[in-house]
């Protein structure tokens, strides 16, 4: 690789997508400094992945974006079925959770994918971050010290690491000769439109369903604070959708009591083939494929943007913990042992869902996702119960210390928390320079039951124990140094 002007950076992220800020951002607020390069003039115009999960809401509390992101969206409105011109029964898409004191989050949170990915930009600017826009990938070479990494502006940059954010194309996956193995989940492709149709109303979720069973869905979907909706609508398949707004009225007027005229504008319009697929490795050295990098769904059931900013939030507390605190390198190969089969499952839900097969119940809203089986999961407690809460599994919210403070509270930040929950064990000896660890005792709580918990930096439960015997131990051996903060 012959190119002048090598930048040296920490990581380099390929795509701005959800995917590459939400990792930009959680590496920003671990002072580890990033490159994120995106080929595209301006960060992705549509709505397409529009549902945030409530497991994504935690993710986002953390990341100091909830706020906005509670502002901008809102509740998913209640589907009402149309036949012949008139509303025929309302249809509700989702099982209703209630938010509890462990699982504050009930969901989904509609919010079109271009503003959450305005509010990360924001957020990562306000951490002293970037994007450089209009930049593409063209190769790739990796040695034992870090990678190298061609730019389309004919410069390079230089890395500890790379992470492949870009797409489901993406280019670094393909330079790395990581093969995707896959399905089609629906031989019919679809639109999707962000359109203007002020003769319809902001209340309901529209949906339009076929005259006969050989016919293709319509539906139209009101988006929060402004005047669009979100349209998808389903071809026969070898068909090719028209995308011009000539194109959108005549099938909103073919398939529904609305007129061509009625559809004033499209703001942006694409159509795509649902399938599904996962790439055979998450990790090729010192490159890590994330988001639809890794993993392309269907979109039933919003899992796609969640998945993906799952991805994220998993890596980059790892890569911070090598590149700041001297973590073992080892730490970094269970990005892939833990996030791979997550998203092989997450995958299989997004299939039966499109299929009909599944209903987008409580596991759509990725709580229950944990890694019990990960080698970063060591629970040392005996004879527990079946429900019991467990090593590797999410760490749930609940009453902190003070009257008015939540355990999330406690957890937010890029640190490690050591949560003694109803006993008065001795916490270990934590000194050092390196990996911070916050201890925080509270009552005994239902949903912990009484133990010693490291809850890690994203929110899950990497130790457990009775008492505080390995506790240190534990963090030695995956995270290096620590430094204990009381709180």
């Amino acid at each position: 690789m012959e190119l002048n002007n090598v930048k040296e950076t920490g990581v380099l992220i390929a795509g701005a997508g959800p995917t590459g800020l939400a990792l930009a951002c959680d590496l920003a607020r671990r002072g580890v400094p990033a490159l994120v390069v995106e080929r595209a003039p301006a960060l992705f115009p549509g709505s397409r992945g529009k549902g945030i999960q409530p497991r994504t809401m935690e993710v986002f509390d953390d990341l100091g974006v909830s706020a906005a992101v509670l502002a901008a969206g809102g509740p998913y409105p209640v589907g009402m079925v149309w036949r012949d011109g008139e509303r025929r029964g309302e249809h509700r898409m989702f099982d209703t959770q209630e938010p509890t004191g462990a699982a504050p989050h009930a969901g989904p949170w509609m919010l079109p994918q271009w503003r959450t990915q305005e509010i990360l930009l924001a957020r990562l600017r306000e951490l002293g971050g970037d994007v450089t826009f209009g930049t593409a990938v063209t190769d790739l070479t990796q040695d034992g010290d870090g990678v190298t990494v061609g730019l389309s502006t004919g410069t390079a940059v230089r890395a500890a690491y790379a992470v492949a954010a870009d797409g489901g194309r993406s280019t670094l996956r393909r330079a790395l000769g990581i093969a995707m193995t896959g399905e089609t989940v629906d031989p019919n492709p679809v639109l999707v439109a962000d359109v203007r149709v002020p003769a319809l109303d902001r209340d309901n979720w529209h949906m339009f369903p076929p005259a006969d069973d050989g016919g293709a869905y319509l539906a139209i979907c009101p988006l929060p604070g402004i005047p669009d909706f979100q349209l998808t609508a389903q071809f026969p398949a070898g068909t090719t959708p028209d995308l011009s707004l000539q194109g959108v009225r005549e099938v909103v007027a073919a398939r529904t009591h609305l007129s061509t005229d009625d559809v004033t504008e499209v703001r942006w319009a694409s159509d795509f083939r649902p399938r599904a697929a996962l790439a055979d490795r998450f990790r090729a050295g010192r490159v890590f494929l994330a988001g639809d990098a890794a993993h392309v769904h269907s979109p039933a059931g919003g899992q796609g943007l969640n998945t993906s900013v799952q991805d994220a939030y998993n890596l980059g507390w790892k890569l911070g913990a090598v590149l700041r605190h001297g973590a073992p390198e080892a730490l970094l190969d269970t990005y892939e042992e833990e996030r791979l089969p997550n998203a092989a499952h997450m995958l299989g839900l997004s299939t039966r869902i499109h299929r009909g097969e599944a209903r987008r119940g409580a596991a759509t809203q990725q709580l229950g996702i944990g890694y019990r089986d990960s080698s970063l999961a060591v629970e040392t407690r005996t004879g527990l119960a079946d429900e019991a809460l467990r090593a590797g599994d999410r760490a749930p919210d609940g009453p902190g210390a003070a009257a008015d403070e939540r355990l999330f509270d406690a957890f937010r930040g890029p640190h490690w928390t050591l949560l003694a929950v109803g006993t008065d064990a001795e916490l270990p000896p934590l000194d050092g320079t390196g990996t911070v660890v916050r201890t925080h005792r509270v009552p005994a709580y239902e949903p912990y039951g009484k133990g010693l918990f490291l809850v890690r930096p994203d929110g899950y439960l990497g130790w457990a124990g009775a008492d505080a015997t390995g506790a240190r131990e534990y963090l030695e051996t995956h995270v290096g140094a620590v430094d204990l903060k009381s709180t």
